[in-house]
């Protein structure tokens, strides 16, 4: 179940990383700029994605290995 969380955290941080990327450097990847019913919530989705995956390292963190 770590290692899930573990994943889930990284995705989430890579997507709210990629999301500010996008709007302030406009480069074209990551999912958040995707997603239609998003539209003017981008930064927004992108700052919720990266407090999202710290909780869940700290949550995965606080689980036994294994």
């Amino acid at each position: 179940m770590k290692e899930l969380l573990e994943v889930l955290g990284f995705l989430a941080l890579v997507q709210g990383i990629a999301g500010l990327l996008h709007e302030f450097t406009d480069w074209d990847w990551g999912l958040v700029q995707k997603l239609g019913f998003l539209d003017g919530y981008e930064i927004f989705a992108s700052v919720t994605l990266l407090v999202l995956a710290f909780a869940l390292f700290a949550v995965a963190e606080s689980r036994k290995p294994g």
